[in-house]
């Protein structure tokens, strides 16, 4: 059954730079039928392409300036309040380029979910098309996790094979790796929108 606009869930999307991510979410959400739409998009920077492409849908925005806060609990206690009064009730992470802390972690356990371009557990952390090339591996792709207190460690949701061609340059190895997240996040959405996720131990199953 679809649910009516006003019951759709409310998602807060955490963005830090051009929010290709983020444009995935929003023409899914546009879709009729989809059970989430984006009530909020967060940035810790002022002119993030991100928050342009919010504006262009009619979404809230908020640049939160890390260099207003003293240290990383204060800045994380003030995000959650902004999440919180526009009643978040997922938080995806497209690009979005602070460590969240422990606190915010456990304020919002399995309400976090996070795209990275690689299978993981293999190569997390930054530029993970880069160390996928100097690795040397066949296949690469992308994860939609949920979020815990490690980098990139936390239960997975929903992964894409994307193959490594023996002239893939960096580029264009995340080139084919965008299309598959592009593919995979709003899907990972849908479920947890529908209730389908369940998180037991380091498993997400899938109803």
């Amino acid at each position: 059954m679809t649910r009516p606009a006003d019951a759709a869930l409310r998602l807060g999307v955490l963005a830090s730079g051009r929010g290709s991510n983020l444009q995935a979410i929003l023409d899914a959400s546009a879709a009729p039928g989809f059970p989430a739409r984006v009530a909020i998009v967060v940035s810790d920077r002022e002119r993030a392409q991100a928050l342009d492409r919010a504006r262009a849908h009619a979404v809230p925005v908020v640049w939160l300036n890390p260099k207003d806060f003293g240290e990383r609990a204060a800045y994380d206690a003030a995000l959650t309040g902004v999440l919180a009064a526009r009643g978040v009730g997922l938080v995806c992470l497209a690009g979005f380029m602070r460590i969240l802390g422990p606190a915010f972690v456990r304020a919002w356990a399995g309400r976090v979910l996070n795209i990275h371009p690689a299978l993981l557990p293999a190569f997390p952390g930054l530029a993970a098309q880069r160390q996928a090339l100097e690795y040397g591996v066949k296949v690469a792709g992308a994860t939609v996790h949920f979020v815990d207190e490690g980098v990139d460690t936390g239960p997975i949701v929903l992964q894409a094979s994307v193959p490594v061609h023996p002239d893939d340059t960096e580029d264009s190895l995340s080139a084919r790796i965008l299309v598959e997240e592009h593919r995979l996040y709003p899907e990972a959405i849908r479920l947890f929108a529908e209730g389908r996720l369940t998180i037991t131990g380091r498993r997400v199953l899938v109803r």
